[in-house]
Formats: structure tokens, C-alpha cells, sequence
């Protein structure tokens, strides 16, 4: 039997720090200051979206706290370290979209038929405001949103901010010019149902993580072909691929080889093979392989597909 393995970089999410430090310094600037507005004006889009950014603050925060627990070396019982760390951070953002995005919209339901007045002034300026600071956040984040799940669900949560900002000025300038006030709740509205599909979105990337599913991009059938198509192996099982973490994909398989390889010490040859042809094709830079004779199948059980 043979063990071979190729090691990917560590998290990339480590490198988006200092980023998601400017952001969430930006969020909760702009936080204070709808929190402020949306009380004087009575503006309740403008509240709805100091509670989305108050939700993003938070989100941020976990993202960061994530970011520095996966620098932390493996050791003991945590054999990647705490990688999974970003991904248990994008879950609790994604549950904060929601829970967010549910109060807006009973909220917005309770107001219909009773809308207060509303400083229209007031809620244009602070809109106004915070749509040009979500900008420079995006513009932040553009980057690294690829390559880190826990960076894509800030930037995500960002925009829906920015498109939540433009619902809030629309709202301001009808109300400025028809004096129609119902648009504040339509307003409301509109941002929750921004929030809605984003979220669910960014939950199911994340539970797709957790529940081990293969990668995004790698089909299985497909890397079965390529192993087998390595010189002198002769079956495949036990084939897993799944997540550790944004930007970390990993592999494992038990590999049947030809008594031949192992016999004349061609097993590393084998395996040098092998992880150079998923590495190429597959972005699959940590594989692991247990290279096996035809007679060791017998030996194990349950032996998987």
C-alpha cells in the first residue's frame, strides 16, 4: 500500500483581514448614523437598513473573529486547525439575514394602513450617505470575494446594504414629491426581500460545506475517469472529495494497482501521477491515496463505490 498527498495554501481568507477591518469600521459608521436618522425622521426603511447594517457589523465581526482562529496551527485533536471556523461564521451571517429580513417585513406589515410622518429630508441625506460609504465598501471587498466564502458573504450582505440604501432614497424623493408616505413601507419591503435570497443563498454554500458535499466544479465521475486513466491502476474506491474551507478542497480515494507497481517500487511513481493529474484538472492540491494490490480488497469492509 502506498500513502501519497499534496498540500494546498493555507486559508485564504487570512489574506482579506485588513479589509474586513476597513468594512466593518465603514458599517458601523454608517450603523450610528441610519440609527439616528430613521429615530428623528421617523423613517422606518431607514431603520430597517441600520438593522441590516447592524446585522453586517456583526456578521463582519464573526468573519474576522474566523479569519484569526483559522491562522491558528493544527494541533492535538483539530487536525486542520480550525478552518471551519469561516464556514460556521457564514452560517450565523446567513441566520442573521434572516432573522433581519423577517422583522422588516412584519414590521413593514403593522405600519400599513397607519403610516407615520416622515422627515423626508433627513432620511434623503442619511441615504444618500450610506449608499456612497456601502459603494466603498464593495470596492473593498471586490477582490477577495472569489476566494473566501466568509469574504463573499460580507461583500453580498454589502451590496444588498447599497441596493437597500437606493430603495430608501427612491422612498425619500417620492415622499419629498408627492408627500405619498406609504412609499417608506414599500420601501421596507423591497429590503427585505433583497435580504431574503441572498441569504438563503449564502446558507446553502455554507451547509454544502458542513454536510461534506463534493466540491463546486468537481464531478466525481468525471476524476474517477482521470484516476483511472493513470498508468498501471486498475480500479478505484472508496472516492471522497469535499470542503474544509473557502478555497480548500480536498480528496481521498483508495487506488488498486497492479501487483507489478508495488512490487517493483513503482508505487510512488503512481502517486506522483495521480496528484499531478487532479492537481491539473481539478484544483485538487490535497489528495490523499491508499494504494492497494487486487488481493487487498478482500481485506476491507465495507468497501464503497
Amino acid at each position: 500500500m502506498g500513502h501519497g498527498h499534496a498540500h494546498g495554501p493555507a486559508t485564504p481568507g487570512a489574506g482579506h483581514r485588513r479589509r474586513l477591518v476597513v468594512v466593518l469600521a465603514l458599517t458601523l459608521a454608517v450603523m450610528a448614523a441610519e440609527i439616528v436618522g430613521g429615530l428623528l425622521s421617523g423613517s422606518l426603511s431607514l431603520l430597517a437598513d441600520a438593522g441590516h447594517m447592524a446585522t453586517d457589523a456583526a456578521g463582519i465581526a464573526l468573519a474576522l473573529g474566523a479569519v484569526t482562529l483559522a491562522q491558528r496551527p493544527a494541533r492535538g485533536r483539530r487536525t486542520f486547525g480550525w478552518q471551519r471556523a469561516e464556514i460556521l461564521a457564514a452560517v450565523a451571517n446567513g441566520l442573521l439575514l434572516l432573522g433581519v429580513a423577517a422583522y422588516v417585513l412584519v414590521e413593514a406589515v403593522q405600519r400599513f394602513g397607519r403610516p407615520p410622518e416622515i422627515g423626508s429630508g433627513l432620511m434623503l441625506a442619511i441615504a444618500v450617505v450610506g449608499l456612497a460609504v456601502n459603494l466603498a465598501s464593495l470596492a473593498v471587498l471586490h477582490r477577495g470575494r472569489g476566494s473566501s466564502l466568509n469574504l463573499k458573504g460580507a461583500y453580498l450582505e454589502v451590496l444588498a446594504d447599497a441596493l437597500g440604501s437606493v430603495a430608501v432614497i427612491a422612498a425619500a424623493l417620492v415622499i419629498q414629491l408627492t408627500g405619498w408616505t406609504p412609499a417608506d413601507i414599500v420601501a421596507s419591503v423591497v429590503i427585505g426581500f433583497l435580504v431574503l435570497p441572498r441569504a438563503w443563498h449564502l446558507l446553502r454554500e455554507a451547509l454544502d460545506v458542513l454536510l461534506e458535499a463534493a466540491p463546486r466544479g468537481v464531478d466525481l465521475a468525471d476524476v474517477r475517469a482521470h484516476i483511472l486513466g493513470v498508468d498501471d491502476v486498475l480500479d478505484v474506491h472508496d472516492l471522497h472529495a469535499w470542503t474544509i474551507t473557502s478555497g480548500v478542497p480536498v480528496l481521498s480515494a483508495h487506488v488498486v494497482v497492479t501487483d507489478e507497481a508495488l512490487a517493483d517500487g513503482h508505487g510512488g511513481r503512481v502517486l506522483d501521477a495521480l496528484c499531478a493529474c487532479l492537481g491539473e484538472h481539478f484544483d485538487l492540491e490535497h489528495c490523499t491515496f491508499q494504494l492497494e494490490a487486487r488481493a487487498h480488497a478482500g481485506h476491507e469492509s465495507p468497501v464503497h463505490d
